[in-house]
């Protein structure tokens, strides 16, 4: 049951990363849009990027393949784009909330991809405690 789980989890943690992946690209004009409302630059080189970023770590973890450090690397972008698009204090009213709504979801989001991180992170990696 507990690999069942976890599979389940990571693929659906992977899903929410490929389908945005893809949509960058095919509403390409408004991810711009939003993006440059951000005030961000290089928008078309960091969209792109951020495009085949999330879909070629998106196959990997349905692959099951590297997760730990696509797993960090992946939690890395939520907090980048959390703290560059879902900037709530910038805003007030209905976009305030609904900006901070999505970063609260995203720290979520963040949250369990630390949890995958460390699951999968291989015993060489992860820190000895010291006995006393």
């Amino acid at each position: 049951m507990n690999t069942l789980l976890l599979t389940v989890g990571r693929v659906l943690l992977a899903l929410y990363f490929l389908v945005p992946g893809i949509m960058k690209f095919v509403s390409w004009d408004m991810h711009i849009q939003l993006m440059e409302k951000h005030d961000m630059p290089f928008v078309p080189v960091l969209l792109g990027l951020a495009g085949i970023f999330q879909i070629g770590a998106a196959i990997l973890l349905i692959a099951n393949r590297f997760t730990w450090i696509v797993a960090l690397l992946l939690a890395g972008l939520v907090l980048v784009i959390n703290v560059s698009l879902h900037d709530f204090w910038n805003y007030s009213g209905l976009e305030g909330a609904h900006e901070m709504q999505n970063f609260i979801k995203n720290l979520g989001i963040f949250a369990g991809l630390l949890v995958l991180s460390g699951h999968s992170m291989p015993e060489c990696c992860k820190a000895k405690s010291v006995s006393q």
